[in-house]
């Protein structure tokens, strides 16, 4: 991608951050971001509601408030009917409306395989962006959902997945990153980021790069539903979790007793998962109890340090 020079862009892709930028005043900026995929779930409704709190999370990372959606819809009209298309639009949209906005337009294709997705347009003060790439040394590290997601989905794929993991996925992917923002932003912290397609170690890779620190990561406090664990010693792991373990390898210290089983758990890749939050240690029980308020559990996972890579230990 050329390189970009406009002091209006105030995120672009030079940080891998989840939407972008741009101002427009002194008061406002415009977020904007698109996210679609393929079918993770067999309930047309489902996969929609699913695909579509995904897309939102991206202006919910960004401190951001999503002001309308349009639609991206590619689906093979003439091997599939067309009312399972009218499913997956009406998940979508019943999931928008929850988060308090309309979709207003979009575009479709033909398409040998279905797939589902948003753009989303929200807007933000231009000081009170929340980037994946201020993150400081002393700040702790939150989670708001738990991970295991791509395993679990994978485990439906080849229908190993028991009804108890199916409904526990759906229930943290449809889940809208809506309160999580709404805390964060109440109480003020450093960076933040949603983890999606590269896992929590590719997600929190890209927040230490751009913000030239290192992290640790304590692998007992990381909540995961408990079914993925099963899977993943049956070798039940999509191809995306292995690139995203060979990807961070090379910068991960993985402390004794670690096995490959946790490393492929903490490089899962995730749909709709939840937000890592970079905080002051002294907000880390105001973020904790904000977060309560709005029955979300954060776990701190870690904290940020000096240095420039990832160390992750069994214990803290």
């Amino acid at each position: 991608m050329p390189k970009i020079d406009d002091p209006n862009l105030l995120v672009g892709i030079s940080t891998a951050d989840d939407a972008a930028v741009y101002k427009i005043s002194d008061n406002m900026a415009i977020v904007e971001t698109v996210d679609f995929f393929t079918p993770v779930v067999d309930d047309p409704y489902t996969f929609g509601q699913i695909s579509a709190a995904n897309a939102l999370s991206d202006i919910y990372a960004m401190g951001a408030k999503p002001l309308f959606a349009l639609n991206i819809v590619a689906f093979p009209s003439k091997t599939l009917p067309l009312e399972v298309l009218e499913e997956i639009l009406r998940g979508g949209a019943e999931k928008v409306r929850e988060a308090g906005i309309n979709i207003v337009g979009g575009h479709s294709i033909d398409d040998p395989e279905p797939k589902y997705g948003l753009v989303v347009t929200g807007i933000v003060h231009p000081n009170k962006v929340i980037a994946n790439s201020t993150a400081r040394a002393g700040d702790v590290l939150i989670l708001t959902k738990p991970l295991g997601i791509g395993i679990i989905t994978t485990a439906i794929k080849r229908g190993k997945a028991s009804q108890s993991a199916i409904e526990k996925a759906v229930s943290v992917m449809a889940a809208l990153n809506r309160e999580a923002a709404e805390a964060m932003i109440e109480v003020g912290v450093s960076a933040a980021t949603d983890i999606t397609g590269f896992g929590l170690l590719g997600h929190l890779l890209e927040m230490i790069q751009g913000s030239g620190v290192g992290a640790r990561i304590f692998l007992d406090r990381v909540p995961v539903i408990e079914e993925a664990w099963e899977y993943v010693r049956n070798e039940i792991v999509p191809g995306g979790t292995i690139s995203n373990l060979e990807y961070v390898s090379n910068c991960v210290e993985w402390g004794e007793g670690i096995g490959n089983d946790a490393k492929l758990i903490l490089s899962d890749a995730q749909t709709s998962g939840g937000m890592m939050i970079s905080v002051p240690k002294e907000k880390e029980v105001l973020l904790l109890n904000a977060l309560k308020d709005r029955n979300i559990i954060g776990a701190v996972i870690g904290e940020i340090l000096e240095g420039k890579n990832i160390t992750v230990v069994c214990q803290s």
